[in-house]
């Protein structure tokens, strides 16, 4: 089948689809082929946009039958831009939107194609939150199915300790529920083995109580990021678990949330959340702020938590050009925290930045083969990102974003946090997963033996 006429035979061939098909020639293409990250220009035979279970059934059969590389898009943030495909056919699940809070029993029933501002702002009325990364602009699919890293993961786990259960059209159309009890091999392996067993329409999450917080960054000079790192290296995992920290170097930018006098300038430094009682963290944290004294702000204050994780979102809007590298991180040297600095100091854009999200805590309490999420001893996740709007500066960032990545790696744990991986081999995949690798193929071999759900960190299927 010619890619010019597949838009045309899936309307013919899909007569009665719940939702939309878009094709090449539709008005309506350009904007729903745009992925988060513009450094990805895929142009998709076909966007099926359902908005049902059967819908979704429908769009996978048709790529089988006419033998169709397979993209899924839940929020479309990933950093790789797997939830798009040249020439083949996209499921884009923003039409799944709805959201049911069950305040009495704690728990979150959400579409596949919600982001989490959304999730936030519903579960944020009853005072509850589940652990949804840092930024709020991100979709509920990519960032649960790789695990879920964000501003409470000390307090409440990952994302993926807290989803008790997924709505899921497997590869051959049928549709199943899977959790502890219905299909638990598939439950397990969807806690972080990404987009590979099928599509999720539907997650249901426990809720923790979590209404304001107390967060904000505290900055020091560039200049000072190893002296800062180590010591926050020290402090951080001692510190109690309602209190989450993750570090950061970074470019202030010109907003008025921070003072004028430090717009633009480069600065390390750690953005804080506490979801305990107490009313001021200066005493929790002052084990870091004596190590190193006289930051150049100290900006923490009680807010909302949708705020929070609203912060970031004006600051990096879709449309810019984005370059990742990722590690797991179990301890950080002097000789580690000097390279950072080094780095550090050479940010090259005000967006391009160096975080390090902690995985201790609650996330601890889960062993490394009780999911599929496998680095359950690592500290932290680390991610290096160039970011700039300018397409011209793509491949310095990408140089910058590898350099870096190279230059820190021998200290790293091995394997990545898949969410922030770019498409970068088998070889990282498996060192992601670990031992956990070879159960997740049998799996994959089980629902999904044709590996119809390539486009991803690909777990292939056992023979």
């Amino acid at each position: 089948m010619s890619t010019s006429t597949i838009a045309i035979d899936a309307r013919q061939e899909l007569s009665g689809f719940q939702g939309q098909l878009v094709g090449p020639d539709d008005s309506t293409y350009d904007k729903a082929r745009v992925v988060y990250n513009a450094m990805i220009d895929r142009r998709p035979a076909l966007i099926a946009q359902p908005t049902d279970a059967g819908a979704v059934a429908a769009a996978i059969a048709f790529a089988r039958r006419h033998e169709l590389l397979l993209a899924v898009r839940g929020g479309g943030h990933n950093g790789g831009g797997l939830g798009v495909v040249d020439d083949g056919v996209v499921i884009d699940l923003a039409g799944f939107r709805e959201i049911e809070v069950d305040a009495d029993r704690r728990t979150v029933s959400v579409g596949g194609g919600c982001t989490w501002a959304e999730v936030d702002a519903a579960t944020h009325e009853v005072g509850m939150a589940t652990p949804s990364g840092i930024v709020a602009s991100t979709g509920v699919g990519g960032l649960t199915l790789g695990g879920g890293l964000g501003h409470i993961t000390r307090a409440y786990g990952l994302t993926i300790d807290n989803l008790l259960g997924a709505d899921v059209v497997l590869a051959d159309g049928s549709q199943v529920h899977a959790d502890a009890e219905s299909h638990p091999d598939l439950y397990w392996a969807l806690r972080g083995g990404g987009g590979n067993f099928g599509v999720v329409t539907r997650f249901q999450f426990r809720l923790n109580p979590v209404g304001n917080v107390l967060a904000g960054p505290t900055f020091w000079p560039i200049e000072q990021t190893a002296e800062v790192l180590e010591a926050y290296a020290a402090f951080l995992p001692t510190a109690p678990r309602d209190l989450n920290g993750w570090f950061a170097t970074l470019t202030v930018p010109p907003v008025d949330l921070f003072p004028a006098e430090l717009h633009m300038r480069k600065v390390c430094g750690v953005v804080w959340c506490y979801v305990g009682s107490e009313e001021s963290i200066d005493g929790l944290i002052a084990p870091l702020t004596s190590a190193v004294p006289a930051p150049l702000l100290h900006g923490v204050g009680p807010m909302p938590f949708p705020d929070l994780q609203s912060l970031f979102v004006p600051l990096y809007p879709p449309g810019d050009q984005w370059y990742w590298r990722a590690d797991f991180v179990k301890e950080i040297s002097s000789e580690a925290a000097a390279v950072h600095q080094e780095k550090s100091e050479a940010l090259p854009t005000p967006q391009s930045t160096m975080h390090l999200y902690p995985i201790d805590g609650a996330a601890h309490d889960v062993g490394k083969n009780d999911t599929a999420f496998s680095y359950r001893d690592a500290t932290w996740g680390q991610v290096i990102v160039g970011v700039d709007h300018d397409p011209a500066n793509a491949a310095m960032l990408r140089d910058w974003t590898v350099d870096y990545w190279d230059a820190t790696h021998p200290y790293s744990a091995g394997g990545a946090y898949v969410n922030m991986m770019m498409d970068e081999g088998q070889e990282r995949v498996q060192a992601s997963y670990r031992d956990n690798y070879p159960r997740l193929a049998q799996i994959k071999a089980a629902y999904d033996p044709d590996n119809v759900f390539r486009v991803n960190q690909n777990i292939r299927p056992a023979s």
